[in-house]
């Protein structure tokens, strides 16, 4: 089957956000990745990288009830949070991944991120908007390709 292909461009004005399951997809092993963001405090308690236990969550706002990948879940909730996660003598594209993980992979647009991040919008449009997907940051809603 052919692969989809937008011929719609972002703008600034476009929300992306991290698409996991291009990571699956691709066979990328986003878990090792993630390891690496933890804060101290959870390196130890998930230094089994063999453990990818799920869990029930339900949101705070709409009470619905999610299986979560436990991993995933204290990186964003705990890890996240704290001060020195977002580091401004990292990347670009690790301060955007960085970014959406602490606001819980809710969709942010590259306006709303340059203003976080204290880089131009258009620097970060022109990355978000290339050929090729950087750890899997899209914009919401595109297809697979």
């Amino acid at each position: 089957m052919p692969k989809s292909v937008s011929l719609i461009r972002p703008t600034a004005d476009t929300p992306f956000h991290i698409d996991f399951e291009w990571w699956q997809q691709r066979d990328r092993d986003w878990r090792v990745y993630l390891r690496n963001l933890l804060c101290e405090t959870h390196r130890e308690q998930f230094a089994d990288l063999a453990a990818t236990e799920q869990f029930d969550w339900v949101d705070p706002e709409t009470a619905e009830v999610r299986r979560v990948d436990g991993l995933l879940h204290v990186l964003m909730t705990h890890c996240a949070q704290q001060p020195e996660f977002l580091d401004e003598r990292s990347s670009v594209v690790d301060s955007i991944f960085r970014l959406l993980l602490a606001h819980g992979n809710a969709p942010m647009t590259p306006r709303e991120m340059a203003a976080r991040l204290n880089r131009p919008a258009s620097t970060l449009v022109r990355l978000l908007s290339g050929r090729r997907v950087y750890r899997g940051i899209r914009p919401v809603g595109r297809g697979n390709a």
